[in-house]
């Protein structure tokens, strides 16, 4: 009896002390994530310099040495990405204040004239970004000789399959694709 009473207890603590761990652990997480309220984080272009991800430098590293850029191509491509930083900031940062209206009068739910021309703003600012990055692409690939061209397009394909491969996945996983661009 006294052994059935001691594992019961020794059972009884563990669980509750994992329970309490699991809901501990909960509440961190949710304490240290900034709260968007189903909104997309801002995006920040006050910086002097262009925005870099995480993995920035090891990924460029990558690239380069899989492109065998020189040391001037390297110099060129960085003084190209800056000036389409310049030029996309402006669009951006009209794109995201497009958003915000967009996201106020949606909450409101009147004025759906409004909502609609919004809508066709931010289409034009899509578009107009998406023309800077084409002329950013055909301005690096401009600095590349044939055999560094070749192998650029190889590394798009490349991205295109992983993306689709992803894309396929998401889809197994029960993620649904993303949105037409005409109903973002």
């Amino acid at each position: 009896m006294k052994r059935l009473l001691i594992l019961s207890l020794i059972v009884l603590l563990s669980t509750s002390t994992a329970t309490f761990a699991a809901a501990n652990n909960t509440s961190v997480k949710q304490q240290s994530m900034p709260n968007f309220q189903g909104q997309r984080p801002p995006i920040n272009f006050d910086g002097q310099k262009p925005p870099k991800g995480p993995d920035f430098e090891k990924r460029n590293a990558e690239f380069e040495k899989r492109l065998n850029l020189t040391d001037e191509q390297k110099k060129q491509a960085e003084e190209l990405r800056k000036q389409g930083f310049e030029k996309m900031k402006p669009v951006m940062d009209k794109l995201h204040e497009k958003h915000q209206q967009l996201r106020t009068l949606k909450e409101q739910g009147d004025n759906p004239e409004k909502i609609e021309q919004l809508k066709k703003e931010v289409q034009a600012l899509k578009k107009e970004a998406h023309e800077i990055r084409m002329q950013n692409m055909k301005d690096f690939e401009s600095i590349l000789d044939k055999k560094q061209l070749k192998e650029l397009n190889t590394i798009k394909e490349e991205g295109r399959k992983k993306f689709e491969q992803q894309r396929k996945q998401n889809m197994r996983n029960g993620m649904p694709p993303r949105p037409p661009k005409d109903m973002e």
